[in-house]
């Protein structure tokens, strides 16, 4: 799916991006695996376009596990909670849609994470900003009073 893309990629933007190892010269590039633009490979943009089809799939199939395994165990449970099968149904796939985005958000993140790393050679710090409380002296209250 991604991979079809990089096929029309013009060989300007391949050799701002050639990260990675030179291919061996005694065969000919793999189709879908290495993309191959002119004489310029772009493995660094090949490695990010697999491993956002890896984030891709693996969200789909989160949504479909969860979604069957959802749908089963609402079954199981039918005995203690009748409803009707259209909410059965409903309950299953909205679940099965908020982890499946939340799946693919974060795989997507280790793709960008990724393709930083391989053009800036740094992973990107994504901790959050520590905020240090220090006394700045005496405050004024709503009354006049100082306090330290």
């Amino acid at each position: 799916m991604v991979h079809i893309g990089l096929r029309e990629v013009d060989d300007e933007l391949a050799a701002k991006h050639p990260v990675g190892i030179e291919p061996r010269r005694d065969r000919p590039p793999k189709p879908m695996s290495s993309v191959h633009v002119g004489c310029v490979w772009m493995q660094g943009l090949g490695r990010y376009a697999a491993c956002q089809s890896r984030a891709f799939m693996k969200g789909t199939a989160a949504f479909l596990l969860g979604a069957v395994g959802l749908s089963a165990l609402q079954k199981a449970l039918h005995k203690k909670l009748p409803y009707a099968l259209q909410w059965n149904l409903l309950i299953s796939f909205v679940a099965s849609s908020l982890g499946s985005y939340t799946v693919t958000r974060w795989e997507t993140q280790k793709c960008t994470d990724l393709w930083l790393l391989l053009e800036k050679g740094e992973v990107p710090d994504r901790s959050p900003p520590q905020v240090s409380e220090e006394p700045t002296g005496t405050k004024k209250t709503a009354y006049g009073d100082e306090m330290d």
